[in-house]
């Protein structure tokens, strides 16, 4: 269980990092052309490796609309949401709306999968929602505070469902489908339903020209789009979708270390707080139990 704790810690924390990623690319291209060449890029990855590791593998029309609905929600809804939101209001209340994640994990994994949840899991995602407030805090004291707005945390709300509805979705999927090729139809869907919103600012792709735009954008291709889709499918596949809901924690978190990295915000002691009570969550809900950890 440990290798599969790692692969979702991981996964979460490299989606958490390319949130700055994404704000960089924003400055030169526009979300949708950023979206559509990023599952792009993934499929041309994705297909040649899917078909050496797993071979041709016939998925089952439920299994289809099921990873259709996973780009629908969790490539579409969030990154969509996320990065206009990102347009409207800080990066530091949009951390602040992220912070809800695992809440929302938990609760839909209760809800809709049925999954009994312990009382020391939903500590777990109290600690973690405690821990990623603490962090958005310090960073609202360190100076950022002003240039929010209800409409830009609205939609990033709009992005934390999304993200939540991605998790569910592909924990119902997890084994059913081999990893390497439930990825590339995910990434496949996902380009498909991106080309109209893609077409009509195609001129724009004259930014890759910038060798650093091209780089970024093909960081955050296999990044977003790759590894973080295979690290979180293998994770899932033993791990309960509320127990995987608390590792997104580490998105914010991550979201908020590169943003002191990377943009130069202060680390102050709120920070450590912060993300102390976000390790105590992780350590918590993945701590070993006499019995069923979780139906």
């Amino acid at each position: 269980m440990l290798v599969a704790y790692l692969q979702l810690g991981l996964s979460m924390a490299l989606v958490g990092a390319n949130v700055a990623v994404s704000k960089l690319l924003t400055a030169a291209l526009p979300v949708a052309l950023i979206l559509g060449l990023r599952c792009l890029l993934a499929c041309l990855v994705l297909w040649p490796l899917a078909r050496r590791r797993e071979g041709r593998v016939r998925l089952s029309g439920g299994a289809l609309l099921n990873l259709a609905a996973q780009a629908a929600v969790g490539t579409l809804l969030y990154n969509a949401a996320l990065l206009s939101g990102l347009r409207h209001t800080t990066a530091l209340e949009a951390g602040l709306v992220l912070a809800t994640l695992p809440a929302v994990i938990a609760l839909g994994s209760a809800l809709w999968l049925r999954e009994r949840m312990a009382p020391r899991h939903w500590l777990a995602v109290g600690l973690a929602g405690g821990g990623m407030a603490a962090v958005t805090l310090a960073r609202l004291a360190g100076g950022g505070g002003g240039g929010g707005s209800l409409w830009g945390n609205a939609l990033v709300f709009v992005a934390v469902c999304g993200e939540a509805g991605y998790v569910l979705l592909a924990k119902r999927l997890a084994g059913r489908v081999p990893l390497v090729t439930a990825s590339f139809w995910m990434q496949g869907f996902s380009t498909l339903m991106l080309l109209p919103f893609c077409l009509p600012v195609l001129g724009a792709a004259a930014a890759l020209a910038d060798p650093g735009v091209s780089a970024l954008l093909v960081f955050h291709s296999l990044t977003a789009s790759v590894l973080c889709l295979l690290l979180w499918y293998a994770g899932l596949r033993r791990a309960p979708a509320g127990i995987a809901g608390i590792f997104s924690a580490l998105l914010p978190a991550s979201a908020a270390a590169m943003a002191v990295a990377v943009l130069g915000e202060t680390f102050s002691t709120m920070h450590g707080i912060g993300f102390l009570l976000m390790l105590a969550s992780i350590g918590l809900a993945t701590w070993p139990g006499r019995g069923k950890r979780v139906a």
